[in-house]
């Protein structure tokens, strides 16, 4: 796969580039460099992490995205700088000074600042006045406020200005353009706001029903710096839904002077060396100043602040959805075993697909075992008989509607057939339908109907999730927060990045990947992808790697880029089912003549192979990273890096959240982690919180630190709200429910945001309402649950927003 920073050719300068991303990274330039120079020739970052340590000093692949991104970033700014330079030289206005200032500018803001006076716009009604020989004045009142106004601007009447008060207001238009196009000053002036401004909603006139679920923003403010990023898309939200209205208030109401000028207008006026000192003039320059403040200034940095706060809330969405996206692909694979997958329904039935070990579809059927049908025997005989005559293992359960009706009748088949020795597993259904519904699904499965496919796909995504979902645009999988909101580039981006550091970081069986996972190894695009998979169908299994190279349009650089990556499992050569790099084949080779060893008698030998010194084979192509790679892989070839499989187990008899019981210890998996904890499913239809206070004894920063989506863990009760349909869980086993366990404890407080009545609420979420009260820092539910996520369910395009909001609704949130 080729990305935006390979196909962009490097037309800016690369030393100062390379320079900055060095300092960011803290690495050496010529690190940079050399990772430059491979991204840019086609290279890929898990080829590059994997097989190009050497040249890059072993830059892993997490500094290898970092730099790719920043890289793109920094050409377009250099780009951007180019373009600037030009445009003002060609208006004859580009000196030593001003060239230096936009050459040390080093974001785009900063950037854009400096160009704003000469940028192209309309005809303004400073330019107007300009024209009207009207500047001399403004520079006069502003260098003299001993003159008085009036009586100066009467020097200046013309045809085009009538009277001493448009002549002052032209030069008061001029002063005004002046004063918001100082770069220095709007600088300044930006970083104030931010460190002081906040951001405040209300809800809007007869909204308050349609807009409940914004409820938590009705009246609502919170500083800029101390807002979560899911608080932020979720006012953004509720503004778009026309519920909210959002303002940027510079600072805080008690902040700000009951009389007088604000501290921004202060500042202003210092900048510009505007004072009152009773002078003929000081008041028409201090108005000048807040209409300049009022008019301009602060339209414009309100409009920064608000972009400033939708991207760092955006790049934390991102974050999220990408660190869940990894580890629902790395998740645990049941493996070759024969699988019953159940589509739950209630009306249209519970679509039924059996799958072989190695995925192939040997069975479909629906049954009705639930209202308004209630085939219930019927159904454990149909699954019975496919179960017998399959030979299945595991049965596979979708986690949406009718999931623990069908998990139950799962049980039951379990019971009364215990010679099949079958196991079940409650399975994430996100974005089944989507991929059901793909022209993919259509040409992998001709003929089946789409609702059955659904049932194939939970199946398959047990056997092996990483290969089943790489079939569905990550996007749509559905484990972040927010993403329908977020752009469109910046998400793609790191989804895509996720997936292919995932699929190469597991490796691909050549001889039974489907395309679309092929697509996402090193260096493979789609159409090479169906040759790969068109050459196998007509010529049989590879044998081997080399033989790769008799793909139609696979060259000597796709081969190097994907070789590494694709498996050979049973073939001609032992190597080739390993991550070593056929280019390095030679060096095992040496190894085996150096100790004497065929390569059967090596491979997999820990005893031998560490008693080979690494040092002792490295040469001028092949370093002491890739020799010491080399042995660790040949000790464990091909190992799967995902963890073991397991199951949780449900509590019998709790099978609904009125069955919950404050204390009771439960076995659950985590479906989901947002920045304010993790969701568990313990099998009773509605997913608890177990907020980040709750995640550990000791302070907890990410969640993702402690818990990630798929992991089986031991949970306690500490809350049940059966009308709300809410579940509050801890990890910390020995907390008691009602001594404010999970809403705080072992957290730092925070005063959080402000709300009405003089009240805070906590700067993740306070335990209970709104009644006035001091609430907790990072505890309990009322803000942590409801105060960033309500909204997130809501429908798009005829799919859910996201499986996070499919968590916040089966925990009673949305």
């Amino acid at each position: 796969m080729t990305t935006d920073a390979q196909t962009t050719a490097p037309t800016v300068p690369q030393p100062r580039i390379a320079a900055q991303i060095a300092t960011e990274l803290g690495v050496r330039e010529g690190q940079v460099t050399a990772a430059v120079d491979l991204l840019d020739g086609g290279a890929t970052v898990p080829f590059i992490a994997r097989y190009r340590k050497e040249v890059t000093g072993a830059l892993d692949d997490a500094q290898l995205r970092t730099l790719e991104e920043r890289l793109r970033y920094l050409r377009e700014l250099e780009e951007r700088r180019a373009a600037i330079l030009e445009s003002i030289r060609s208006q004859g206005k580009l000196d030593d000074a001003l060239q230096a200032q936009i050459l040390s500018a080093d974001t785009k803001a900063r950037l854009e600042d400096i160009y704003l006076p000469f940028k192209p716009k309309r005809r303004t009604k400073a330019q107007i006045a300009r024209e009207a020989g009207l500047e001399p004045l403004a520079d006069q009142l502003l260098g003299d406020p001993t003159l008085d106004p009036v009586a100066t601007a009467s020097g200046y009447l013309t045809e085009a200005v009538a009277d001493a008060a448009a002549a002052l207001d032209g030069a008061r238009a001029i002063l005004i353009e002046r004063f918001s196009e100082d770069a220095d000053l709007i600088g300044e002036l930006r970083e104030q706001v931010w460190n002081r401004g906040l951001l405040a909603s209300k809800v809007r006139d007869g909204k308050q029903e349609a807009g409940a679920k914004f409820a938590d923003y009705f009246d609502f403010s919170e500083p800029f710096t101390k807002m979560p990023s899911h608080r932020v898309l979720a006012m953004f939200r509720g503004e778009k839904e026309e519920m909210l209205d959002i303002a940027v208030q510079p600072e805080a109401p008690e902040d700000a002077p009951e009389f007088g000028p604000t501290r921004f207008e202060q500042l202003i006026a210092r900048r510009v060396g505007v004072s009152d000192q009773g002078r003929p003039a000081d008041k028409w320059l201090s108005d000048t100043v807040r209409y300049a403040w009022r008019t301009r200034i602060l339209t414009h940095l309100g409009i920064d602040a608000r972009m400033r706060l939708w991207q760092q809330a955006e790049e934390e969405a991102v974050r999220v959805f990408a660190a869940n996206l990894r580890d629902l692909l790395l998740a645990a694979p049941a493996g070759t075993r024969a699988t019953l997958g159940l589509d739950p329904g209630f009306r249209t039935g519970v679509k039924v697909a059996v799958v072989d070990a190695t995925g192939k579809v040997v069975a479909t059927h629906t049954i009705y075992p639930h209202v308004p049908h209630n085939k219930w025997d019927e159904s454990v005989a149909i699954l019975a008989r496919l179960c017998q005559v399959h030979q299945v293992e595991l049965v596979a359960i979708g986690n949406g509607t009718a999931s623990r009706e069908t998990d139950k009748l799962a049980a039951d088949l379990i019971k009364l057939y215990p010679q099949l020795n079958l196991t079940k597993i409650v399975v994430s259904e996100a974005g089944a339908s989507v991929y059901s519904a793909s022209a993919y699904a259509s040409s992998e499965l001709p003929g089946m109907d789409v609702s059955l496919r659904g049932a194939v796909s939970i199946a398959r995504r047990l056997q092996d999730p990483l290969a089943e979902l790489v079939k569905i645009d990550p996007k749509s999988i559905g484990v972040g927060q927010y993403q329908h909101d977020l752009a469109e580039g910046k998400l793609s981006r790191s989804l895509d990045a996720v997936v292919e550091d995932c699929v190469n970081g597991v490796g691909v069986d050549v001889n039974t990947a489907s395309a679309p996972l092929l697509t996402r190894v090193s260096g493979i695009t789609e159409s090479l992808a169906k040759n790969i998979v068109a050459y196998r169908e007509e010529n049989g299994p590879f044998r081997n790697r080399r033989t790769l190279q008799q793909v139609p349009r696979l060259g000597p650089k796709a081969f190097e880029q994907c070789a590494g990556f694709l498996r050979i499992r049973g073939g001609d050569d032992p190597l080739d089912s390993s991550s070593v790099h056929p280019e390095a084949y030679p060096v095992v080779r040496r190894m085996l003549d150096g100790e004497g060893a065929t390569i059967d008698t090596l491979i997999g030998n820990s005893t031998a192979l560490r008693k080979i010194k690494p040092t002792a084979y490295v040469d001028d192509t092949f370093g002491l990273p890739t020799v010491t790679d080399i042995l660790k892989e040949l000790e464990k070839p091909g190992r799967d890096p995902r963890p073991a499989f397991k199951t949780a187990t449900f509590a019998d008899g709790v099978e609904k959240i009125s069955d919950l019981v404050p204390g009771m210890l439960l076995e659950g998996v985590v479906t989901n982690v947002a920045a304010f904890g993790a969701f568990v499913d313990v099998g009773v239809h509605q997913d608890g919180l177990v907020h980040v206070s709750a995640l550990s004894k000791t302070f907890v920063k990410d969640p993702r630190d402690v818990v990630k989506s798929g992991d089986v863990v031991r949970v306690k009760v500490l809350d049940v709200d059966v009308p709300r349909k809410r579940i509050s869980l801890t990890l910390r086993l020995d907390d008691v429910p009602g001594d404010g366990a999970g809403s705080g404890g072992g957290q730092s407080r925070d005063r959080g945001p402000r709300q009405p009545g003089g009240q805070r609420q906590g700067g993740q979420g306070g335990q209970g309402g709104q009644g006035g009260q001091r609430q907790g820092g990072q505890g309990g539910q009322r803000g942590g649950q409801q105060g960033g996520q309500r909204g997130g369910g809501r429908q798009q395009g005829g799919s859910t927003d996201t499986a996070l909001a499919d968590a916040l609704r089966r925990a009673g949130l949305a």
